[in-house]
């Protein structure tokens, strides 16, 4: 059996993208046999014109055309970044190189008809700074499409390669609330086969949510469950948090994870 064609029959997994994206990963897993159950580690709240930083973040927008390079970190900021992008630029500015963190960000670019490198190398800031267009980049103006908060290796980094480099925050991770008995509903009634995680963020939102508004809840119990993540760096997370059978995805799209799955 082809992997594409696996399966999940009987195996409930618990899906914890954020709800706007998760639709069809629980499409694939159901029409694989298996039980997807929906628990959202984060929630995306773009950043709206009553907000404070919503005039710090248009004037980056209104300023494009002073840099010579855009990277855009997630799908969820490419889109964002394009709405903001369609209402002050009628006509893309010229002479700027385009970046995206991971094959999904620069898919979403192109639907805007936007040519976007991405690393054939993997799907992290660490994949990108391999990118020949980001070596030589002294004196170069650099502007970083993200949420609130995100991680500063890629700025840093580039950043000691001589460039100046600016953030567009455009929306804030944050942690969904829930009900203890929601938690004790969806996560130990039956605790779940395998949990998809897409990223650190989401990992530690897992461990703080299933331990209750009280701490009233042992979160050992999934501590067997197969966890399944993008990369080595969250990896590593999930073994130090003691997940003992954890696999890395071939990549963090719906695809990718669910195949990483043992039926």
């Amino acid at each position: 059996m082809a992997i594409a064609d696996k399966n999940l029959t009987g195996l409930n997994v618990l899906v914890t993208r954020p709800e706007h994206q998760a639709g069809e990963l629980v499409k694939i897993l159901e029409e694989r046999g298996a039980t997807a159950t929906l628990f959202p580690l984060l929630r995306i709240q773009p950043i709206l014109e009553k907000d404070p930083a919503y005039n710090e973040l248009k004037q980056k927008v209104l300023d494009l055309d002073l840099f010579q390079h855009l990277i855009f970190v997630s799908v969820n900021a490419a889109n964002l970044a394009i709405e903001h992008i369609d209402q002050f630029w009628p006509q893309l500015p010229v002479a700027i190189q385009w970046h995206a963190i991971g094959k999904q960000t620069a898919l979403a670019l192109n639907n805007y008809g936007i040519d976007a490198y991405h690393s054939p190398l993997g799907y992290d800031s660490e994949a990108l700074l391999n990118n020949p267009a980001l070596q030589d980049i002294r004196h170069d103006k650099i502007l970083i499409f993200r949420g609130e908060g995100g991680r500063d290796k890629l700025a840093n980094e580039l950043r000691a390669r001589g460039a100046e480099v600016s953030y567009a925050e455009l929306y804030r991770r944050e942690i969904p609330i829930y009900s203890d008995i929601e938690i004790q509903t969806t996560i130990y009634s039956s605790i779940p086969d395998a949990i998809l995680i897409s990223s650190g963020e989401g990992l530690s939102n897992l461990l703080t949510l299933a331990s209750g508004s009280n701490q009233q809840f042992s979160t050992g119990s999934l501590l067997n469950c197969q966890i399944v993540v993008p990369s080595e760096r969250v990896r590593d997370l999930a073994v130090k948090a003691g997940f003992k059978r954890v696999t890395i995805a071939s990549g963090p799209d719906n695809l990718s994870m669910t195949d990483a799955l043992m039926p």
